[in-house]
């Protein structure tokens, strides 16, 4: 979570809704901690590899189960590249588009090439890098708390934004928050999951949420929403010239540590997916040495590789919203048919909804149509499995 979003998803929220988007985090910070809560319980009771694709196809029906697989691969594919893109962006920002789009596909590649070393020098090279994005972070506000020019003035007027300006600031700002379920992608490769991961999850968005708050805070009261809004760089166009080059840095691997985890769960739910041969079964190879879906990983980090040369940021931004919200919608839904507290889920899944349908309309449409293409593809499969059986 302490990735791309925190360095790129600011600006486009602060055009939706002005001083508004500290609003819009709290709200999209209400609607994670729903999600999170869900996606803990059904991960408690089901911990195998796929996340809500097999909460969705054990509570709801096989075609619910699919369609939640289906949202997160083509969801989180696309912010494959907008976090490879991001990286190209921070380190080599004068360079031209095509060149960018080379050094965005060779981080997948390579990031590929080490999670299919396995999860445990994945997990010790996502600590390290996390570990330096906070630092980063960390300085980046010190400092212009200190050496910059902030100013409560900058705030006004304050929200600066409707309703629907906030929601959707919410719903994009929701981006940067996605990556606690992927704790629950990988159940089948975590020690003791039923205490282990309702542990982890909300700890690591309440630390997300703090990180997220402080910076917000420093970049409106530096920039103004105006400014902020207009800006490619946020963080490195807020602090002192002489810091910007450290936190271009640290933008680009706090970037490669959120497509490590990425392409991680993203090739997880793929192999969950091809095993129940809702995707070619080939997919569901597991490597005999290092006990990882290596076909599902090659696959992922290939097309992740050849999309950096067509995706936009912003856009991927938005689509990738859109669908992982449609996402964790059933996944609140499959955690309300469980015994218990029944608010939670009920207010996770109306979070989603109305967070997904107030995005912009371009992502609104688009998510739609390749969710609707998921759905055509997997009754066309229905029907041929009814004419062999």
């Amino acid at each position: 979570m302490i990735g791309a979003g925190v360095f790129a998803a600011f600006a486009p929220a602060a055009r939706a809704a002005g001083s508004g988007l500290l609003i819009g985090l709290a709200v999209a910070a209400v609607v994670a901690y729903c999600n999170a809560t869900s996606s803990a319980r059904l991960a408690a009771r089901y911990p195998s590899s796929g996340g809500t694709y097999v909460y969705g196809k054990e509570r709801l029906g096989e075609f619910w189960g699919y369609l939640a697989g289906w949202g997160f691969v083509v969801g989180k594919t696309a912010s494959c590249a907008a976090m490879a893109l991001t990286v190209a962006a921070y380190i080599a920002p004068g360079l031209g588009r095509a060149a960018q789009s080379g050094i965005a596909a060779a981080a997948v590649l390579a990031l590929t090439a080490l999670n299919y070393r396995g999860i445990h020098r994945s997990a010790l090279a996502t600590r390290v890098i996390v570990t330096v994005s906070v630092l980063v972070l960390g300085g980046a506000v010190v400092a212009i708390g200190v050496a910059g020019d902030p100013s409560g003035s900058r705030l006004s007027p304050f929200p600066g934004g409707g309703v629907l300006g906030i929601l959707q600031a919410a719903g994009l700002l929701f981006f940067a928050f996605a990556g606690y379920a992927r704790i629950a992608t990988l159940g089948e490769e975590v020690r003791d999951p039923a205490r282990t991961i309702p542990r982890a999850i909300p700890v690591a968005l309440a630390l997300t949420l703090v990180v997220y708050t402080a910076v917000a805070i420093a970049l409106l009261l530096q920039l103004g929403p105006v400014t902020l809004g207009a800006s490619a760089d946020p963080v490195a166009q807020a602090v002192p010239s002489w810091l910007s080059p450290v936190v271009r840095v640290g933008a680009a691997l706090a970037s490669l540590g959120s497509l490590l985890a990425l392409v991680l769960g993203v090739s997880r739910t793929t192999f969950a997916m091809a095993r129940d041969r809702n995707l070619p079964r080939p997919l569901a190879a597991v490597h005999p040495r290092f006990g990882v879906p290596h076909h599902a990983e090659i696959t992922v980090g290939v097309v992740v590789a050849i999309l950096v040369a067509f995706t936009d940021l912003r856009g991927a931004i938005g689509f990738s919203s859109f669908a992982v919200l449609i996402y964790y919608a059933i996944a609140n839904a499959s955690a309300w048919t469980l015994r218990g507290d029944r608010i939670i889920p009920a207010l996770g899944l109306l979070g989603c909804v109305v967070l997904a349908c107030t995005l912009p309309l371009g992502s609104v449409l688009t998510g739609c149509a390749v969710l609707a293409a998921g759905a055509l593809a997997w009754l066309v499969r229905g029907r041929g499995r009814a004419r062999d059986n």
